[in-house]
């Protein structure tokens, strides 16, 4: 079953039709990532509308629906279909649309009522089939092996935008398409930022966190690794280690079954020991072909996880003004427990 027939199975208790204008949901139902196209889903077509840009590829690459060119025009022929199908309701991506183009539609398509999708499509992308899972550990093992590249460079003369362009550069080498994400790579007091930016600086002395992640095939990879600059003193050690054993017992205790929520109490319970107030954020999150996806590993989530799940596991220390470590892994959710799809080394390194 395509995507485009996982999506018809449930469209018709919302809408008679589905009207997609977001690239990365037009992929996720057609598997084409072209730009300004609109994907249009009824009981009896579904249709890629694109332009000459992309048309050669779209008819060679599409899946579950057919690829054009528009006749008239995309309106004009999506009006064709609403008139000679009797569409009466179109459903919107209502947490991706503007209210300005929910307007347009409105007025373009008289006589037609458009309704909140909801979470038609999230619901689905949550829970990832064969083909997207083997997309999402190929990214993630091109990550690892970026990460294997960069690792014996680093050394504190270089810069932090220094290391994450190594980063990105090594894994556009290996054939990634972008990076998931705008790269981390802070060190010293910044590392206690969990989501700071490279600076035009060398590394300074402490810890070197480097969050980084891929898209390969249209799909996200996502790790985090810290290693010391310079030698590492007793408390980096003691900080470091706890992360690491809040993480293991987090990745030992999911699998399905397990409430998102207990997932993070796990790691949480074993940070707040000895750093409680310093774990400011949640364990983890779903990742597809967007980098933050549903479930989220977090306090207040009591979302079951089940097969089909990839979610990372990211506990961090961050102690403001003195410095910050995370370790991120990604796990795949199965029938038979949790695999550990990230093959980086957590020990301490130090550079």
């Amino acid at each position: 079953m395509n995507n485009i027939e996982r999506v018809r199975e449930r469209l018709f208790n919302i809408a008679d039709a589905l009207i997609v204008a977001d690239e990365k949901t037009g992929m996720y139902l057609c598997g084409f990532p072209a730009s300004d196209s609109t994907v249009f889903v009824t009981r009896n077509s579904s249709t890629l509308f694109t332009d000459p840009r992309y048309i050669e590829a779209a008819e060679k690459e599409v899946r579950g629906c057919t690829a054009k060119l528009p006749e008239v025009s995309v309106v004009a022929d999506i009006k064709k279909i609403i008139a000679d199908e009797g569409i009466k309701t179109v459903a919107f991506e209502d947490r991706k649309l503007t209210v300005a183009a929910l307007a347009r539609y409105e007025s373009l398509f008289e006589g037609v009522k458009f309704v909140p999708a909801g979470d038609l499509i999230e619901s689905l992308c949550e829970y990832k089939t064969e083909e997207e899972l083997a997309a999402i550990r190929a990214a993630q093992d091109l990550t690892d092996r970026a990460f294997a590249e960069v690792l014996p460079l680093l050394n504190y003369n270089m810069t932090e935008q220094e290391v994450a362009a190594e980063i990105e550069y090594r894994m556009k080498r290996l054939g990634a398409q972008a990076p998931s994400f705008e790269t981390i790579a802070v060190s010293g007091t910044q590392s206690s930022r969990p989501h700071g930016v490279p600076r035009n600086v060398k590394l300074e002395r402490g810890f070197l966190t480097m969050d980084f992640g891929c898209i390969l095939n249209g799909y996200c990879s996502d790790m985090t690794r810290t290693v010391s600059v310079g030698k590492a003193d007793e408390e980096m050690k003691k900080v470091y280690n706890t992360v690491l054993r809040a993480q293991t017992a987090a990745i030992d205790f999911i699998r399905e079954g397990v409430l998102c929520c207990d997932a993070d109490k796990v790691a949480r319970d074993i940070i707040d020991a000895d750093y409680k107030g310093y774990f400011g954020h949640s364990l983890g999150h779903g990742v597809g072909m967007y980098i933050h996806e549903e479930p989220r590993l977090s306090a207040r989530c009591t979302k079951v996880l089940k097969v089909g799940h990839v979610v990372t596991v990211e506990p961090g220390i961050y102690i403001p003004g003195k410095y910050g470590v995370r370790i991120e892994d990604m796990m795949q959710i199965t029938s038979s427990g949790a695999i550990d799809i990230t093959k980086s080394p957590k020990n301490l390194i130090e550079i």
